[in-house]
């Protein structure tokens, strides 16, 4: 398979405004990654303006991903560590965006900064589109914010409605956030790159350093080991298949707050850090079964990376699971509010080896169908193929911010 595609009849200029990227790791920075990637490969011109990394320099990113890239003043998003917002005088960007026009401007994240991106591109006439990439409103419960949620709420419907689309990754999402008050949402997924993500990166030299031998069961989670994720039921879940299969291993793939007293608890557990490109392969491809108990994600990339893996994927009827898992085919997928239908649904795949092998199978050969290309030229659909916009003026209540 091929991940290029053909350039564009028109070459045009995009701007992405996130507050996260490469190479920070979160499914934000991974999507916006491919995008930028693939509008690079239609040919089209790409500007990044994103927060400077944190301990990082002069590094530039490599010309694959942008053209021109402004980096702000950036500070750590509290409660989050690992993430930050960005501060950027809206005079910076109209004066930036006066002397080189972009065509359109897609801001990924709902911070300061996206506030300013939003503000200076209606000023000037951009079309200006959104992504929903992030339940923050859902987060704030698991940081003992939960009568924040309200307010987040409302921030983001202020927010989202002000840019012409609204860009969520599920169909689940899209009417989600048109019960919050945003109007304009679109459906724009995800793809995966089933070159990078494949059964044949399983190394068995990987496994024995797991302690995983032979055709013992070696059980996988990746991502973000932190409250919002879940990862409680996904050690519960794992506890229920050693009880019955004693020689399996649980893999950790990710960092997070919870590391330390997780390895605390667990020290039979194997935690591996963060992992990025094909060492992240070779870790997907060398288990057996995925767990991905989060009822938070947005999307989740990590499901279509372990069905591109082959893996057996256990999910709840949420995000990209509910819209690629189909029960008892290629993979596993419980209700939303059921905890023990997500153990059961594990427990039967370690129980039934050819069941798990032949929903791996399926898994790999449906995920080659979810390519990023299609979705770079989805994306181009809904946000390059925009009339521009009148000059905007803001009145007093499109003015109110928490920020």
């Amino acid at each position: 398979m091929t991940t290029d595609s053909p350039a564009p009849r028109q070459r045009q200029h995009i701007t992405i405004v996130s507050e996260t990227f490469a190479p920070e790791i979160n499914g934000v920075a991974n999507t916006l990654k491919h995008l930028c990637r693939g509008l690079m490969q239609r040919g089209h011109r790409v500007t990044l303006v994103r927060p400077q990394p944190a301990g990082e320099q002069s590094d530039r990113l490599p010309a694959s991903l942008c053209t021109d890239e402004l980096r702000t003043r950036g500070l750590p998003l509290p409660g989050y560590s690992g993430l930050q917002f960005g501060l950027i005088r809206p005079a910076r960007l109209l004066r930036l965006w006066q002397e080189q026009r972009p065509d359109a401007i897609y801001v990924a994240t709902q911070g300061p900064l996206g506030v300013a991106a939003v503000r200076a591109a209606k000023k000037l006439g951009i079309p200006v589109c959104s992504g929903f990439h992030t339940n923050f409103h859902q987060y704030s419960s698991y940081y003992g914010l939960g009568t924040l949620r309200w307010l987040l709420c409302r921030y983001g419907r202020w927010f989202h409605n002000q840019t012409r689309l609204t860009l969520v990754p599920t169909r689940k999402m899209q009417h989600t956030v048109r019960q919050m008050g945003i109007d304009n949402a679109r459906l724009w997924s995800r793809g995966v790159d089933c070159q990078t993500f494949t059964p044949h990166k399983r190394n068995a030299s990987l496994r024995e350093h797991w302690g995983v031998a032979g055709n013992e069961l070696a059980v996988i989670y990746v991502g973000r080991l932190a409250a919002e994720k879940n990862v409680k039921l996904a050690v519960a879940c794992f506890e229920r298949i050693r009880c019955l299969h004693p020689r399996a291993r649980f893999i950790l793939v990710g960092d997070g707050p919870l590391r330390e007293s997780l390895q605390a608890r667990h020290p039979d557990y194997v935690f591996c850090g963060s992992q990025q490109g094909d060492e992240l392969a070779r870790h997907y491809a060398s288990a057996d079964l995925f767990l991905f108990p989060s009822k938070t994600d947005t999307f989740g990339n990590v499901v279509l990376e372990a069905m591109a893996s082959g893996l057996g994927v256990v999910a709840f009827d949420d995000a990209a699971a509910a819209e690629h898992i189909r029960q008892d085919e290629n993979g596993q997928k419980a209700p939303l509010t059921d905890d023990e239908a997500f153990i059961l649904n594990a427990l039967r795949l370690a129980d039934q080896p050819s069941l798990l092998s032949r929903m791996r199978t399926r898994a790999r050969l449906d995920a080659l169908d979810l390519t990023w290309t299609s979705q770079v030229e989805l994306f181009e659909q809904l946000v390059l193929n925009q009339p521009e916009q009148g000059p905007y003026h803001a009145t007093d209540e499109q003015s109110v911010s928490i920020f």
